[in-house]
């Protein structure tokens, strides 16, 4: 009788462990910026330059570092230039992440530089999805911030072609 009963609590703090391990996924996440503030704004000061051909985005912080601490964030990021919010990106994702995202997301590619990772502002995660019926409506929804994200970065000398 007793070896049932600690085969039931077992059961038990096993069943508990599990869902407090499901219950992460709808906990709120703090957000995270390169300078800890209270929201995950990234503004000129954090980007050394961007590549619109490529859309890769390269910040002044080390990207390891930076990839560490994004993964904590959940939900939109901003890109502030000047006084305004001219990008809005729907999430970080990494090559570990195995969801699809259709809207604009930064992401960490890690796969296709094997020495150092790389952050790419796309349209959509995985890339595979790009002629998607949702996703071509937000690249035509985006237009209008992706113009003025460009047209700053170059005002300020921050394009890398």
């Amino acid at each position: 009788m007793k070896t049932m009963k600690i085969y039931a609590i077992a059961f038990a703090m096993l069943s508990v462990l599990s869902l407090v391990s499901c219950s992460s996924d709808n906990e709120t996440v703090k957000p995270f910026t390169t300078d800890p503030v209270e929201n995950a704004v990234f503004t000129e000061s954090d980007i050394e330059w961007f590549n619109p051909t490529t859309r890769e985005v390269k910040f002044y912080v080390q990207e390891e570092s930076l990839s560490q601490r994004l993964r904590k964030t959940d939900g939109e990021l901003q890109f502030r230039l000047g006084e305004n919010v001219v990008l809005k990106v729907s999430r970080f994702v990494g090559d570990w992440d195995s969801r699809t995202f259709k809207d604009l997301v930064l992401h960490f590619d890690v796969i296709s530089n094997s020495e150092q990772g790389h952050f790419y502002l796309q349209d959509c995660y995985p890339l595979q999805f790009i002629n998607d019926e949702q996703v071509q409506s937000n690249i035509k929804k985006n237009a209008e911030m992706w113009d003025a994200f460009v047209n700053y970065l170059e005002k300020i000398g921050k394009i890398r072609k």
